[in-house]
């Protein structure tokens, strides 16, 4: 595949990519795998496996997996770019707007017909998926299991893979070896030049004198390590970090700028860039905004980078291991139930304006019930309409939807 078209089917999914991992994963399934041959379901399926085991945004990896796949480190570098670069521009102007103006409830009655339709995306998604990553009686007990153990008992995500990736190498039926040769010189380029990469404007921060541009690129390169899970997983420690620690903001900004990072394409951990953006333009104007966010972006997504092309080379080797193939068959069938409790969470935010927990040794996810949306449920049924019934594309979709949240929110 030539730049040009890598660029047009990248650059469209990175544009559709809303509604966090679950949508994101599925977006990529219909457009990688099930519209063009570009990737096996096989090796799809082994990839997503691998990205979920790595720090940092699964959706993004699998992108740049998929770009690396196609065409190389070059190809690799167009997806997960163009899989960030939209929604790090909307959330660029969004970041900048907020510090003028305050919420924006324009933007997010418009993003709430987006999320409507996401809803509806992710559980077409999570159909197909059952029939592929399943083929096991033992998986879809392995599936029900994750999806109990993050939607009721909240256990951390790391531990619910490493279970699985455990069960499925202790009952390893099949021991066809394919052996071959490590391909770890493969590895050495892309974590050489990636962490010099990675490290150059930490270096420049701190040779310039920029103490708070160095905080921030310290903390979110720190942040980029250990975000197993996604930006979930991680949510509470940043805030923590950034509102108490810190000061760079407060908590009402958080929230705001969790929920905005929601809405937009790309990767849920976006909100990274929008709060050192944030912080960035209170500490000393719009330039400062602007040189904060573009801190976070790199330290953040480098890393990513880095993983895959690092790792990558490995995976069919890692393959070729009987126990080692088996535990990441055990992955996959886990990252459906993972997804299906995403879906949920993501699901039950939309249609509820406030959703808190059930008390006691359970973490069940308990929506207020009368703060039912409405509106969010009527354009849900919308996203039904134009989706299943009429079948319309979804790009045709989104852009209906934007215009239905903003229209609805104007009658209401």
């Amino acid at each position: 595949m030539n730049t040009a078209d890598m660029v047009r089917l990248f650059g469209r999914i990175g544009c559709m990519s809303f509604g966090g991992p679950a949508a994101q994963i599925a977006l990529m399934q219909k457009e990688l795998v099930d519209d063009r041959p570009l990737l096996k379901q096989a090796d799809f399926l082994k990839a997503l496996s691998f990205c979920m085991m790595l720090p940092g945004p699964e959706a993004m990896q699998l992108a740049t997996y998929a770009g690396w796949k196609i065409s190389g480190i070059r190809g690799g570098l167009i997806a997960g770019g163009l899989f960030v670069l939209p929604g790090a521009l909307v959330i660029a102007v969004l970041a900048f707007a907020y510090a003028a103006l305050g919420t924006l409830p324009l933007v997010q009655a418009a993003f709430l017909g987006i999320k409507a339709t996401v809803i509806i995306i992710v559980i077409q998604a999570i159909l197909k998926l059952l029939g592929r990553a399943l083929g096991r009686i033992d998986y879809w007990i392995i599936a029900l299991l994750a999806f109990l153990a993050l939607f009721v008992f909240n256990l951390p995500y790391p531990l619910v893979i490493i279970v699985a990736a455990l069960y499925g190498a202790w009952a390893c039926t099949d021991h066809t070896s394919v052996k071959s040769a490590l391909p770890w010189r493969h590895s050495i380029a892309p974590i050489a030049i990636g962490g010099t990469l990675w490290a150059l404007p930490l270096i420049a921060a701190w040779l310039a004198g920029a103490t708070f541009l160095l905080a921030i690129g310290l903390f979110f390169s720190k942040l980029a390590l250990v975000t197993f899970g996604g930006a979930y997983a991680v949510l509470a420690y940043m805030t923590q970090t950034v509102v108490t620690n810190y000061g760079w903001i407060s908590t009402p900004e958080m929230i705001d700028a969790f929920g905005l990072a929601e809405t937009t394409p790309g990767p849920l951990i976006l909100v990274t860039q929008f709060v050192g953006q944030l912080a960035g333009t209170a500490q000393g104007g719009w330039v400062l905004g602007l040189l904060a966010g573009l801190m976070t972006l790199w330290v953040t997504f480098v890393p990513c980078f880095i993983w895959i092309f690092a790792g990558a080379p490995l995976i069919d080797w890692l393959d070729g291991y009987p126990r080692i193939r088996a535990g990441l068959a055990a992955i996959t069938a886990a990252v459906v139930g993972v997804i299906a409790n995403l879906s949920l969470w993501f699901a039950a935010h939309v249609m509820f304006d406030e959703v808190g927990t059930t008390a006691g040794p359970l973490n069940v996810l308990n929506p207020v019930w009368s703060s039912f949306n409405l509106n969010a449920a009527l354009l849900t049924a919308l996203a039904v309409a134009l989706l299943l019934w009429r079948k319309w594309p979804m790009g045709r979709t989104l852009g209906t939807m934007a215009l239905a949240g903003i229209a609805i929110a104007q009658l209401g």
